[in-house]
């Protein structure tokens, strides 16, 4: 048995082992079981959250309101968001900041940052020299940059949706434009770092709304293309995107549907916001116009008048999309002067009319991207709050020549829900139907380098040489490895956006530097020496555009080889324990993906330089890590190794200078032969037992950001600590705001409360001029000195009033309870005492209780029945402004143990198995015993005339003689008995009598 238990002990061990690996795991979930979404708009924000029993919900807001307005208001003291931020731009609208997203990102002689300053000079914009970009100055002790604003904004959301999931949230899909750069992306994360947001991913919009189109819709998904355009327009700027769906062959999951972006097209300034400027600045033309010659100021001077007018041409855009004309009022525009004006939807499109002529653009330009025609479009659908105007319509429905214009999809969150979809994809906590979603590079960005080259005997020159990274249009996330096969002495290399001749000259200004870093590259030449006999095999960048289209390097390393020879013992043993690893770790051959993902590794070796024929070995090797989903079946590459041999996965995946793949070269499992030759049997492995090692040595290196710098750490922290202070102040003023509200709360009702009948009844008139003095002292304490009140004092002097009415409040709520807790432990006696006398008459034969139980709970009955009465006999002598005797927490008490006793007998009852009955030597039952009675044992039954004695009477139909209730759960403890002792009674012999029924 010894010999048992300690086999069975590494079981255990490892049970206990895998028990806590998953207890691990689950508490590591245990803060990520909800996720959110933002749909980050220029005007307005929606919030979505998924968690467990809540699938894709939107947020509602504090007002109740599933869009939130992208508004923050900082004021010295407090600050404001949302529909509050809103209502304060027309009392304080230098302090209220929107659409301040235009401004991530930019520089401080960025064309948009211009036409911020144009659009609301209210703001006064203050100039950073480090980092070249602007920041609001609301006044010398508030200064934000528009990355903090944003972090505001993400943070509030983030309590938005923490209360409607009542539970911390710290992951989040937030939606970035499908033009946002690798600057403009890079200070959105920045903003989600200040605010303590974990990002899983930032998805652009149009792909979010793409997801969420299919997501609803994967029944109709099948092998064949189907082409849909999503032409979005929104308050800031305009997006067309093409979208192909079909589904795909995954390795893991096998058919699933996709959706590929294949064209976008956009512009960055068309959308509803322009033209409720331009009836902005038609009213203001009419105000302007009806107080001339009354030497008025003119209203554009008047912030707040400005404020008022671009909330009225909002209110005016929306109203003119569904009526010919419409009457515009502001009461007190300016100087007490009411404003009324007739605007038409005429007059209104020839304001806007330049604005409808740019419609068209963006379709064309994601035509063009995806190298499609219009024929190729199966639906248009429309997306944003600007699609809704009736001309714009009319000219995309006569630009793209279709029907009609799909409207089945809310315009308004279809970016949240597909934000939240991929979010829980993303998440550890949730298991979805896979998506494919492949994105598309919006921007190329390509590798520039230059090296010294003799093109003839002793002349030597500059050749300037370009490869490209990742190609416009070229799906991600994706990984990628360029190889530098000349240098052996430390050099520098450019990351630089590629051709953006498909940009405009104004939208080239307004993207800002097309120079993205310089690597500079230190310790090359030390690697070289440090491995003098080795081969080399170039200097190897891996770089990565991860999921949020954000470029990024991930290391340099020299990678270096030489052939080494082994036993032919010893190299079989490596062999067998490198494959035994391989296979229990995937050694390369297998790759971690998610599910809304893609996973197959492309290869492909760059071309020349542009205009130059490259001399061979001149090139830089370029290896693609490419994400698609297609049915290929290569293995993805493994990470190399650090000082040992290199894996094949590697090997496989890489090209030299358009030489064969290494995977038919010599393998590192000792095959020597040349290239192309098939592998040697495995005696002519024995005889050549050579292999190749590999050797990585990493590579210092020194990035040169050029495009837009980043916050140093030491900054990005204290602007966290900033608007950590900020959100404490925030909240401490909040719990200063309750406590003093409850204070005032509770001294009015209480002052109402003594003039009511039930608490008259139970105070004196002393005792109630007592409480109403101290209530007035309080009222009027808290009207001269409570606005300097801190919340501590005001807490105090609530619980010292609580205190004061204690008494008072808890004669009247014991009187309240007495009638219900009195009925009911009325009802809990008489039932009590029915289970007992139908316990005690239950014959001894078939008696399951013992005496004592019987008699502990009729002893419980009788001192619950005396306390009962004594009590009630007691409180009836004194009077109603003493503390009762009789409490509803002593009632209760009673009620429990009473109860306690009884579910015990119960359960008893229950779970008890019926008696045997004894047999006498014939097989027959025993007689009844003496002390029953003649009831019990009950008449001979006579057969009629023909009839035998042993022939069975015809059955009668049960008939209750029981003296209790039917209901009494004791008369039924002998039913299952009797009937089991009616069933064993053997054929042609008289039915023995029930002995338990009364």
């Amino acid at each position: 048995m010894a010999a048992t238990v300690r086999r069975q002990r590494p079981r255990r061990l490892a049970c206990w082992a895998l028990m806590a690996v998953l207890l691990a795991d689950l508490l590591a979930l245990s803060d990520t079981l909800a996720v959110m979404s933002v749909d980050l708009g220029s005007e307005s924000m929606k919030v979505a959250i998924v968690k467990p029993g809540v699938p894709m919900e939107i947020v509602l807001n504090k007002e109740s309101r599933r869009k939130t307005p992208v508004t923050v208001t900082v004021k010295e003291n407090e600050r404001f968001f949302g529909d509050s931020a809103a209502s304060m731009a027309i009392k304080n609208p230098k302090a209220t900041l929107r659409y301040f997203q235009h401004l991530l990102g930019k520089q401080e002689n960025n064309p948009h940052v211009a036409l911020y300053r144009a659009r609301f000079p209210e703001h006064e914009l203050g100039f950073d020299p480090q980092r070249q970009t602007v920041y609001f100055q609301i006044s010398p002790q508030l200064q934000f940059s528009p990355e903090e604003v944003l972090s505001m904004l993400l943070n509030y959301s983030r309590s938005l949706a923490e209360d409607f999931a009542e539970q911390p949230i710290k992951d989040a899909v937030i939606t970035v434009p499908a033009f946002f750069n690798q600057a403009e992306r890079r200070a959105v994360l920045q903003a989600a770092r200040m605010a303590g947001l974990k990002v899983l991913q930032l998805i652009n919009d149009n792909t979010a709304t793409a997801l969420s189109y299919g997501v609803f819709r994967r029944k109709d998904i099948n092998s064949t293309a189907q082409n849909i355009m999503f032409y979005d327009m929104g308050a800031g700027s305009t997006v067309c995107t093409i979208v192909t769906y079909q589904t795909v062959k995954t390795k893991d999951a096998g058919m699933q549907p996709q959706l590929q972006i294949r064209g976008v097209g956009f512009d960055r300034t068309l959308g509803g916001l322009e033209m409720e400027l331009r009836l902005r600045e038609h009213l203001a033309g009419i105000f302007n116009e009806q107080r001339k010659g009354q030497r008025a100021k003119d209203v554009r001077e008047n912030p707040r008048a400005m404020a008022k007018l671009l909330r009225e041409a909002n209110r005016l855009k929306t109203i003119l999309s569904a009526n010919a004309d419409h009457m515009a009022q502001i009461e007190g525009l300016m100087d007490d002067v009411d404003f009324k004006a007739k605007v038409t939807r005429a007059e209104f499109e020839e304001l806007c009319a330049d604005l409808f002529e740019r419609v068209p653009g963006p379709v064309q330009q994601a035509l063009q991207s995806a190298e499609m025609k219009l024929d190729e479009i199966e639906q248009v659908i429309l997306v944003g709050g600007a699609t809704r105007v009736p001309r714009v319509q009319e000219v995309l429905l006569k630009a793209v020549g279709k029907e009609e214009l799909g409207k089945n999809i809310n315009a308004d969150e279809a970016a949240a829900v597909g934000a939240v979809y991929q979010a829980a994809a993303l998440s550890k906590a949730f298991k979805v139907k896979p998506f494919v979603v492949r994105e598309a590079v919006i921007y190329p960005i390509l590798v520039e380098f230059t090296r010294e080259v003799e093109e003839e005997p002793g002349v030597r020159s500059l050749k300037h040489n370009k490869r490209v990274l990742f190609g416009r249009m070229g799906p991600y996330p994706q990984r990628k490895v360029i190889t530098f096969n000349r240098y052996n002495h430390d050099f520098d290399f450019h990351i630089n956006y590629g051709d953006l001749g498909f940009l405009g000259p104004e939208d080239l200004r307004v993207f800002g530097s097309q120079n993205l870093t310089t690597v500079k590259l230190k310790g090359v030449g030390e690697s070289f020496k440090k491995y003098p006999d080795y081969e080399s095999k170039g200097i190897k960048a891996h770089f990565n555009l991860d999921e949020s289209g954000v470029l990024s390097l991930d290391r340099v390393e020299a990678v270096f080889e030489t052939l080494v020879e082994d036993s032919p013992e010893e190299e079989s043993t490596l062999t067998k324990l490198g494959n035994t690893i391989s296979s229990l770790f995937g050694g390369g051959t297998t790759q971690d993906t998610k599910e809304n993902g893609t996973d197959t590794v492309q290869e492909e070796e760059e071309g020349p330089a542009e205009g130059s024929k490259a001399e061979p070995g001149e090139q830089a090797e370029l290896r693609e890590e490419a994400e698609a989903p297609t049915e290929d079946t290569s293995p993805p590459p493994s990470p190399e190794p650090k000082g040992d041999a290199a894996p094949e996965g590697e090997e496989a995946a890489e090209k030299d200078n358009g030489e064969k793949p290494e995977a038919q070269k010599p393998s590192e499992k000792g095959e020597a032969g040349a290239e192309g030759v098939p592998p040697a049997p495995e005696e002519e492995k024995k005889q050549k037992p050579a292999r190749k090692q590999r050797m990585v040595e990493e590579i210092g290196v020194e990035l040169v950001v050029l495009d837009l710098p980043d916050l140093p750490q030491d900054e990005l922290a204290r602007s966290a600590q900033k608007l950590q202070d900020l959100t404490l102040r925030d909240l401490e003023k909040q719990e200063r705001e309750k406590a003093a509200n409850s204070l005032e709360a509770f001294i009015f009702e209480t002052q109402d409360k003594l003039y009511q009948p039930e608490y008259q009844e139970v105070s004196t008139e002393e005792q109630r001029e007592d409480i109403s003095g101290r209530l007035r002292a309080a009222s009027t304490w808290l009207e001269d000195e409570g606005f300097g009140a801190t919340t501590v004092m005001l807490k105090e002097k609530l619980t010292e009033l609580r205190k004061l009415c204690q008494g008072l409040f808890f004669r009247v709520e014991e009187r309240k309870k007495w009638p219900e807790r009195l009925s009911a432990l009325d009802n809990l006696l008489n039932h009590s005492s029915m289970f007992l006398t139908g316990a005690r008459l239950i014959p001894e034969m078939d008696q399951i209780f013992t005496e004592v139980e019987m008699t502990t709970l009729e002893k419980v009955i009788n001192e619950t029945w005396a306390w009962k009465n004594a009590t009630v006999a007691e409180q009836a002598k004194l009077p109603a402004t003493e503390k009762p005797v009789l409490l509803s927490k002593d009632i209760e008490a009673k009620m429990m143990a009473l109860d306690r006793e009884v579910q015990y007998l119960l359960n008893k009852a229950k779970f008890a198995k019926p008696r045997p009955r004894p047999k006498d030597k014939n097989g027959t039952r025993a007689e009844p015993p003496l002390n029953a009675s003649a009831s019990d044992q009950g008449d001979k039954v006579i057969p009629p005339a023909g009839q035998t004695e042993d022939a069975k009477p015809i059955p009668e139909p049960e008939q209750e003689t029981r003296s209790e209730p039917a209901d009494s759960e004791p008369l039924e403890l002998g039913g299952p008995a009797a009937e089991s002792e009616q069933k064993e009674q053997p054929t042609g012999q008289k039915p023995t009598l029930k002995n338990d029924e009364l």
